[in-house]
């Protein structure tokens, strides 16, 4: 099975995909009629459609493009984010979604420091798209082996053709700025930096 959000590729907002290989059974979430195979209740959206199908056409004709383009200001800033002391980058470096960036901090509790970013105006999240109203740290963090109190520390950016690399220089100085203001009053930062408890990233 695979689903798709037309916003993710730059389609209408509302509309989506769904793909399931042929056999598996669907269970109805709204019961509808015939000229939905039974499936839900309601009228296509015939418009979203359209435009969701439209965006995914540009999407795939402009993939290399768009991968030539966001790949350097990625590793631009994963690069500036990685000098910040006691930080790990999730995932593999190379192996990667072109814009995607996701950091781990130590001694920084998520939601501070997404309010903080939103202060300067740079939109962030601490999970998944869709765990992004959760104050809990991402599952997936922790399957790979993150420690709860370092996953609460998780910051996740995206980047897309419309990022310039002076916003890419504003979010590296703007991270590194915000990090340290509250490692700077956070007590838990002290018992690590006295030796209290232990480092689990390296400097």
């Amino acid at each position: 099975m695979l689903s798709l959000s037309a916003h993710k590729f730059y389609g209408p907002k509302g509309i989506g995909v769904l793909y399931a290989r042929r056999g598996i059974a669907l269970t109805n979430v709204i019961n509808g009629g015939a000229q939905e195979r039974g499936k839900r209740a309601g009228t296509e959206n015939i418009p979203a459609i359209m435009g969701m199908a439209r965006a995914l056409e540009d999407a795939c004709a402009g993939i290399d493009e768009f991968i030539k383009q966001v790949t350097p200001l990625r590793d631009k800033l994963i690069a500036g984010l990685d000098k910040i002391s006691y930080s790990e980058l999730n995932g593999d470096r190379i192996h990667r979604l072109p814009g995607n960036v996701n950091f781990c901090f130590e001694g920084i509790e998520g939601e501070s420091l997404l309010l903080l970013l939103d202060d300067k105006e740079i939109c962030a999240s601490s999970g998944s798209a869709c765990t992004s109203g959760s104050l809990d740290p991402s599952h997936v963090l922790l399957a790979i082996g993150r420690p709860h109190e370092v996953a609460h520390g998780s910051l996740r950016l995206t980047i897309d053709r419309s990022t310039t690399e002076a916003e890419v220089d504003y979010i590296i100085r703007s991270v590194t700025e915000v990090v340290t203001y509250l490692r700077n009053m956070s007590p838990f930062w002290r018992d690590l930096q006295n030796g209290k408890r232990p480092h689990i990233f390296n400097e």
